[in-house]
């Protein structure tokens, strides 16, 4: 691998060698039957990475895929932040399919990109107790954890499809699985407006342990007038 001359393919893409840089370049490829192979297959790449992650989401779970391997082949200053081009992915990328790292076709959703818990709002409701206060507060600051017993004591007193939803969602934020299933799939049997909710986030508990088959069974049950039926539709597109 000749990381100086991917990098030299790139910037002739990209127009940004001088007319004299270019001028060398266009004869070297003419003259050197090597050095016009691997420029072509360089294209290719860089043509299938444009195609392939032309969507911003697939492009993020590429760049996590190869950010060990961008690391390595495009070192900068710790104190500068480092945007790579399509075309330096396309060298990261040639290097990770040399050494057996990467894969296109595998690349699989992930529950960061589609886990966005809403806010809880139960102190708008008028007077309640200072357990649930405190829930709310713990929750919408992402401090799931701290939020998990305040949600149970809460529980305890005032049973509410509401509160039990925002509970089963702290637990699935701080991996207690078989407590968030038990309690969505409680909410899944019944008939509040948390129902098709708790049916997407077992969905998203099923994404989190990387169950991808049954995710997308899960997803297969949601109704096309849930609020965010489009979410659903992304999701079960990007587990095709």
């Amino acid at each position: 691998m000749n990381d100086e001359r991917y990098i030299l393919f790139g910037q002739y893409l990209e127009n940004e060698l001088s007319a004299e840089e270019k001028t060398n370049f266009e004869k070297q490829l003419s003259e050197d039957t090597e050095f016009a192979s691997a420029f072509e297959i360089f294209k290719e790449l860089n043509l299938h990475l444009v195609n392939k992650f032309g969507n911003e989401k697939n492009l993020k779970a590429f760049k996590k895929n190869l950010k060990s391997i961008s690391k390595e082949h495009f070192k900068a200053k710790k104190s500068k932040v480092v945007s790579l081009k399509p075309w330096q992915y396309a060298i990261a990328a040639s290097v990770a399919i040399l050494v057996g790292l990467f894969v296109f076709q595998n690349i699989n959703p992930s529950f960061d990109d589609y886990n966005n818990p809403e806010m809880a709002t139960f102190t708008e409701r008028g007077d309640i107790n200072q357990n649930l206060k405190l829930a709310e507060v713990t929750f919408n600051a992402k401090n799931y954890k701290a939020a998990i017993p305040y949600f149970e004591a809460a529980l305890n007193s005032t049973k509410s499809p509401e509160i039990q939803y925002f509970y089963a969602v702290s637990l699935l934020e701080d991996n207690q699985f078989q407590k968030a299933e038990t309690n969505l799939s409680e909410l899944k049997s019944g008939t509040s407006i948390y129902k098709n909710k708790a049916i997407w986030y077992l969905a998203l508990l099923k994404l989190k342990q990387k169950d991808y088959k049954s995710c997308k069974e899960i997803l297969l049950t949601i109704p096309d007038d849930y609020e965010d039926y489009d979410q659903v539709q992304e999701l079960l597109n990007e587990l095709d």
